[in-house]
């Protein structure tokens, strides 16, 4: 029988002044998603200590997070192995300079390798549940477009 246990992954809202959300393409392991940008808590981190992490790794950008916006409240199975996942979703909004490159067009990966990684900017009104891979953000895209 296979160990079970929780995944608590962090994410942030990110809105530009063009009404734009940041949203991150990735691939792992050949497996292709869409989702926000953040991930994994860290043992020992708390929640905004891992997304103001997340985001220097993953941007290259620090944030400050403007509110809480949504916790899991169903159960989500990861698509990678045997964990629940709990999300934690915060508004965030950048305290420096934005210094890492955009996409326009989806899975546009520069380089090669078995993580790759690229963000879009995507207008609010133009945002869909479509857009995302996992539940979990499928559901966040909803509230974010009942709440903007």
């Amino acid at each position: 029988m296979s160990k079970k246990f929780f995944n608590v992954r962090v994410y942030g809202l990110l809105i530009n002044d063009d009404n734009e959300v940041l949203i991150s393409d990735e691939q792992e392991h050949g497996i292709r998603f869409t989702k926000f940008p953040g991930g994994g808590l860290e043992y020992g981190e708390g929640l905004i200590e891992g997304l103001k992490r997340e985001f220097v790794e993953e941007c290259n950008t620090e944030v400050e997070v403007i509110s809480h916006f949504y916790t899991t409240d169903f159960f989500v199975k990861s698509a990678f192995n045997d964990s629940q996942i709990i999300s934690v979703y915060y508004l965030v909004k950048a305290v420096s300079d934005l210094r890492f490159a955009t996409k326009t067009i989806v899975f546009d990966f520069d380089g090669e390798g078995d993580i790759l990684q690229a963000f879009r900017w995507v207008k609010l009104s133009e945002l869909t549940v479509d857009d995302f891979t996992f539940p979990t953000d499928q559901y966040v895209t909803d509230l974010l477009i009942k709440t903007i």
